[in-house]
């Protein structure tokens, strides 16, 4: 992981330093988009209750229509670390004034929290009768919460709120221009970081096994930030153990904090996040956590930073708490900005993917074939490099439960409207759950992409690589379909 970290700042730093200056004027549109978050509570086999919490950020296709990816997980009761990632498409209509019926489907893979999930594959049609209110809606929702290739089979009535915003965005061809708006582009993010650290359990915790906890758990993830004012900021985080024995356990937080410069641009901050977490046998109960810390960041260039952060998380249901340690290799995306001021806009891809390991080594030492559903963002260094943020979930192959979380680097052939092109990355970082012999989690991925441009609207990527875990015998080729939507975002 640290010759990792060393090479991605290095190609980070010297990326941005090569990138060419615009010199023509962009043109920006703007899509209405939502936050979309729901909360109920499913039957399990044997009677028995969990509480799920859902997230969703969905694009408006046309006036009625939204799209989007979707993440869902237990909150209550005894299955925390239960987690399924997809996609939601949705429908709405007006009844009467400010009453609006809505309709939608959920497609995702996941499992984990030792539920009967069989492959992974979870399906979520939905009813949902919402009020309109400025800047979002609220209401009720029914909907069935379904396993089809296990053994969960639900329908329950919850809770569904949504919060309005809107995705600011370029088209292809003014990748490189300069535009001038005060709003963000993309989804909003001023910076991104990949981080890497360890968990060091308190005395006396112990796994679901009974056994204490006598070293550490090494984590690996990623971070979203954007600033509402120069200093006070909200955000979003993801990680998944990385080494320790604890393969499996995965956690989704929101986080908000506060950052001030002590001397020159090196700054100190402190946040608090609340979120999602469980798997890899720790005691989390119903899986809610909560994490604070504090923290020290400091310039590496212009646009590359590095960060050391210290806290502390805990599970309030859970027996499992811990202090913990990382650090921060990010890239500065846009700022905070009270008046408007020429930024560059740079390539943007939003993808789904469906990948297969034809050969996933299990703990039980056979190997069997596994599907995966998938989302990507790909975001330019310069126009012939990128960053890449991935998840993928298994929902067939008999390994409800594995997940995958991915960050690195890619390089890419010039891509003209209409026409083939080529993509290669490298990606680093955690795995586990369903059986899948990830031992400790951390592991890395090389895939190679032929790819075709649907006229700067869409893209259509064909992928082989390798995928392979550092301690684990979990070794396999993987085969990858890709379909992106390509976009231009303001950026400093």
């Amino acid at each position: 992981m640290k010759k990792l970290s060393l090479l991605a700042s290095a190609l980070l730093a010297s990326a941005y330093a090569c990138a060419d200056e615009p010199n023509t004027t962009a043109d920006v549109q703007k899509a209405d988009s939502e936050i979309r978050f729901t909360a109920e509570r499913i039957t399990l086999p044997g009677n028995e209750g969990m509480g799920m919490l859902g997230g969703n950020y969905l694009i408006n296709i046309n006036k009625n229509i939204q799209f989007g990816p979707a993440v869902y997980g237990a909150v209550t009761g005894k299955r925390g670390g239960f987690f399924t990632g997809g996609a939601e498409l949705s429908g709405r209509y007006e009844v009467m004034p400010k009453v609006l019926a809505q309709a939608g489907l959920y497609v995702g893979g996941g499992g984990g929290g030792v539920a009967m999930v069989g492959g992974g594959l979870m399906v979520r049609p939905h009813l949902d009768l919402l009020y309109k209110f400025d800047g979002g809606t609220a209401g009720v929702s029914v909907s069935q919460v379904r396993f089809p290739n296990g053994f969960i089979k639900s329908n329950q009535v919850g809770l569904v709120m949504s919060l309005d915003t809107n995705f600011r965005y370029s088209p292809v061809s003014s990748i490189g221009k300069m535009l001038n708006i005060d709003d963000r582009g993309g989804m909003g993010f001023d910076r991104i970081a990949v981080t890497a650290g360890a968990y060091k359990p308190a005395s006396g915790v112990k796994d679901l096994g009974g056994v204490p906890y006598t070293g550490k758990i090494g984590y690996a993830g990623f971070r979203s930030d954007r600033f509402i004012s120069e200093q006070v900021y909200w955000g979003i985080e993801a990680g998944a153990a990385a080494k320790g024995g604890a393969d499996g356990y995965a956690e989704v937080l929101g986080t908000v904090g506060a950052e001030t410069p002590v001397f020159g641009d090196v700054k100190v901050g402190a946040r608090a996040a609340l979120g999602l977490g469980g798997g890899g046998k720790l005691t989390v109960g119903g899986g809610s956590l909560g994490k604070v810390a504090v923290y020290a960041s400091a310039p590496l260039t212009k646009d590359v930073f590095v960060a050391l952060e210290g806290g502390m998380l805990r599970f309030p249901d859970g027996q499992f708490k811990a202090k913990f340690a990382t650090v921060q290799l990010g890239v500065e995306l846009d700022t905070h900005r009270e008046r408007g001021e020429a930024r560059t806009v740079r390539g943007m891809e939003w993808g789904f993917s469906g990948a297969y390991y034809p050969k996933a080594k299990r703990y039980s030492g056979s190997e069997e074939g596994v599907k995966l559903v998938g989302f990507k963002i790909d975001r330019d260094i310069t126009p012939n490099t990128y960053f890449s943020a991935q998840a993928h979930s298994a929902y067939d192959g008999n390994a409800g439960g594995f997940s995958v979380g991915l960050a690195g680097l890619g390089v890419k052939t010039d891509i003209r409207p209409n026409s083939f092109f080529a993509t290669a990355e490298v990606l680093s970082g955690a795995a586990g759950g369903g059986g899948i012999s990830s031992k400790g989690g951390a592991i890395v991925q090389g895939v190679a992409y032929a790819g075709y441009d649907f006229n700067s609207k869409a893209r259509l990527k064909l992928g082989v690589g390798r995928v392979k875990s550092l301690k684990g015998e979990f070794n396999s080729n993987i085969f990858d379909v890709t379909l992106t939507v390509p976009i231009g975002v303001a950026s400093r």
